[in-house]
């Protein structure tokens, strides 16, 4: 299991301070900073960062970050987690995150997406009726870009291109991309069909409900003739030093955000007894390092994936707890769940 990739994902969540009081934007980017900085330091392999335009977030373009990050670490893989392709523009996409492989010397991830909030669209100017076939297009666009030869395309959602070379190129001559789906077969079968990794994100429930779309990818990169990759889980969760603790840091924030989230959606406000259910049988990595390295390994097995991503941040928590999070996550989660795999 020496291959398997371990990340950290983030939307840059504005924490608090340790008095409770919240960070400005900008302090909540350098915190972003500091966070992968150190699991750089621990060896965590990959820190993925979330495009979000709500004020509860702080990040909104990834690739800046990102490129922030670069001139401060030296190993760990530096990716979106997603960029909101649909509402951009693939051009400029491929344009930035080239760059930030420039700058890092070639770490650079993009994970393609949809975009599961649609604050971009109207933000951007793009009608949501066009949903589909903006990302549709864009993405048929940008797997063409990343042969890094002049393209031609064609289409109803951007201007026309006609033998348009792009630069910069990458040293590698390929920039990494995966694409982010979040539970339609559908999508699952387009990233099959260009031949990238997939990403699944499992945010509630039960793993192994996905075990069918990760057989579907592989059946359909079978039939279309395509590579079918070590598929990827993003899931959220939290690590403290002991269950409850880690539970206490994390529910009240998380109850915030999911509620309001939930008030646009449709959805009834959480209940304490469905949090502590999730935690215990579904998505949510919750507890001391023996805990969250246990379920790790269990889903990790159950799934059969070559890469987890903890999506560390939910909401206001502390910025000293966040950190501690980051530490326990890289010096004993880690270790722990390949431990729990070789046995």
């Amino acid at each position: 299991m020496s291959d398997l990739v371990f990340g950290l994902d983030t939307f840059g969540d504005v924490p608090e301070d340790d008095s409770g009081k919240p960070v400005s934007h900008a302090a909540a980017i350098r915190q972003v900073v500091d966070e992968a900085v150190l699991a750089d330091d621990l060896g965590v392999d990959v820190i993925a960062l979330g495009e979000h335009h709500r004020p509860e977030y702080s990040v909104s373009t990834p690739e800046t970050v990102l490129a922030g990050i670069a001139t401060r670490t030296s190993r760990i893989r530096l990716s979106s987690g997603v960029t909101v392709l649909s509402s951009d523009d693939p051009v400029r996409v491929f344009q930035r995150f080239a760059t930030v492989d420039a700058l890092s010397h070639g770490r650079a991830d993009v994970i393609l997406g949809r975009g599961s909030f649609t604050e971009s669209f109207p933000l951007f100017g793009y009608d949501l009726a066009d949903y589909d076939v903006l990302f549709e297009e864009r993405i048929e666009l940008f797997a063409k870009l990343l042969d890094e030869q002049p393209v031609t395309s064609s289409g109803t959602t951007r201007a026309p291109l006609k033998d348009a070379d792009v630069f910069p190129k990458t040293e590698s001559g390929r920039l990494t991309t995966w694409v982010g789906v979040g539970g339609s077969p559908q999508s699952v079968v387009r990233t099959a069909r260009y031949g990238l990794p997939l990403m699944l994100a499992i945010i509630g429930g039960a793993p192994e409900r996905f075990a069918p779309y990760i057989d579907l990818y592989r059946r359909a990169a079978d039939q279309l003739g395509t590579t079918a990759h070590p598929v990827g889980m993003h899931s959220p969760g939290f690590v403290a030093d002991t269950d409850e603790e880690a539970k206490e840091l994390y529910w009240p924030h998380y109850r915030v955000m999911r509620d309001r989230i939930g008030a646009l959606r449709g959805w009834p406000p959480i209940r304490r007894q469905e949090f502590d259910s999730e935690v215990e049988h579904g998505s949510l990595y919750i507890g001391s390092p023996e805990t969250v390295a246990r379920r790790m390994a269990s889903a990790i097995k159950g799934l059969g994936v070559g890469r987890f991503d903890l999506i560390y941040t939910a909401g206001a928590q502390p910025v000293s707890a966040r950190m501690r999070a980051v530490e326990l996550y890289g010096s004993r989660v880690i270790p722990m769940v390949r431990d729990i795999l070789a046995s």
